[in-house]
């Protein structure tokens, strides 16, 4: 069966083809035409954004939560005039957005839209690395992914928006590539957690696959932040960890179509604004199967492939499932998912996966259904509504699926029982891993 581009390339760059690779003169071709078409599509979407004047109203947000801070305002006290929107991040979050306060707006629109551009294309390079990608094409490959990767619908929304999205995956992804021997490893997940909380999954996955160090370093780092925002800022300190952290209201509605978590599809099939007992079920069982699916796949480099990454990717798209409110732009973690599966799109079943994926992120079609959520909405808009949330999920199951067996094999090759099956997967092989 032949292969298509990108996946040929991955071949040749990867681990398994990582030998002379193309012709110099080849390799600058390539990479003058990726860098044309990333120019043309950024061309392309820089018009699109000047036509329908985004408003990054998340970045005036995190402005207002900056100048709070400077002016010794109460931070969750304050709403960004004409929105009406909170503070929603911890205070050490609230004075790192300082220096946003030193430009006016219209200079802090494009200096946030440069470091986002810049932000995707080292998330790209990050997903690479973490996929096994070799060197060889690499930054062909870094180019033209980052310049069309600015229309996947979590990165738009994200440019739109002015988020930080793209940085809390560049700290993620910059631990996650880091060797287990590095005594930095879990820094970059605890300044993440520091400044959003979610990504605390992580830390988790860390200690449920023997990294104990580096979930040591992750929740010491966590906490060191946690304290110099108590030291700056106390009284918002004091309110957030114990009244406004456990509010999902200020974060948003949750029926809304911008919400992609499982809580928020719920909402919707069940038609209410909040799902009780049903959403608090469905969050938990999933969260257990997803974040068991991810240790496996942590612990079980000995039968596959690449097994950190996935682990890696599960354990995002779980803190995105379970999560009561996910936006569409948190779904950012796609650009490694989508790295991954291009790197592994070898057989018929891998490359419907890849397209499938593609298409769902690259579409934007929660942005076609009613965006309020509410009674007479057509049921024919559900799939629509929550495409993130069915996806993420299947993603879990067909790892899991993939890791059974793989299981089954290894079995199967060394003619073990149950106890050889068990070393077989919690054995970790670093070769097959980006650990060393």
């Amino acid at each position: 069966m032949r292969e298509f581009g990108l996946t040929r390339w991955a071949r040749q760059s990867g681990p398994e083809g990582s030998g002379d690779g193309p012709a110099p003169g080849r390799s600058n071709s390539w990479t003058i035409a990726a860098t044309c078409a990333a120019a043309v599509s950024l061309a392309v979407f820089t018009v699109f954004r000047h036509g329908h004047a985004a408003t990054m109203v998340d970045m005036l947000v995190y402005r207002a939560e900056g100048q709070a801070v400077v002016r010794g305002e109460d931070l969750y006290a304050m709403r960004l005039p004409g929105w009406d929107l909170p503070a929603t991040y911890p205070p050490f979050a609230a004075m790192l957005f300082v220096p946003s306060t030193w430009f006016d707006v219209s200079t802090l629109r494009v200096l946030v839209m440069l470091l986002n551009y810049a932000l995707l294309a080292l998330a790209v390079h990050l997903s690479l690395k973490l996929a096994g990608w070799g060197k060889q094409h690499r930054t062909a490959v870094v180019i033209l992914a980052a310049g069309l990767g600015i229309w996947l619908e979590p990165v738009f929304t994200t440019f739109q928006y002015g988020q930080v999205n793209l940085g809390i995956l560049c700290l993620v992804l910059w631990d996650l590539t880091r060797s287990d021997r590095n005594r930095f490893k879990g820094v970059g997940i605890g300044l993440a957690i520091a400044i959003k909380i979610t990504p605390g999954l992580f830390a988790v996955y860390l200690l449920l696959t023997g990294r104990i160090r580096a979930a040591l370093v992750s929740g010491g780092t966590f906490l060191a932040a946690g304290l110099i925002g108590w030291a700056a800022l106390p009284d918002a300190s004091y309110g957030f960890w114990t009244k406004y952290l456990w509010d999902p209201s200020r974060v948003g509605v949750t029926v809304l179509v911008d919400n992609q978590s499982l809580r928020g599809a719920v909402c919707r099939l069940l038609d209410v604004n909040d799902p009780g007992l049903v959403g608090l079920i469905a969050s938990a069982l999933v969260g257990a199967f997803g974040l068991g699916v991810a240790v496996l796949a942590g612990r079980s480099a000995r039968v596959l492939r690449r097994a950190d990454a996935w682990g890696g990717v599960c354990t995002a798209f779980t803190a995105l499932l379970v999560s009561p409110i996910s936006w569409t732009h948190h779904w950012v973690w796609c650009i490694p998912l989508i790295a991954l599966l291009v790197v592994e799109a070898r057989t018929r079943a891998r490359r419907v996966l890849l397209g499938v994926t593609v298409v769902v992120f690259f579409s934007h079609v929660m942005w076609t259904v009613p965006h309020r959520w509410g009674r007479g909405v057509a049921w024919y808009w559900q799939l629509p509504g929550a495409l993130y949330a069915p996806l993420g999920i299947a993603v879990l199951v067909v790892l899991g699926v993939r890791l059974y067996r793989a299981r089954r094999q290894a079995v199967d090759d060394s003619g073990g029982g149950a106890w050889a099956l068990l070393a077989a997967k919690l054995d970790r092989d670093p070769a097959l891993t980006n650990r060393t």
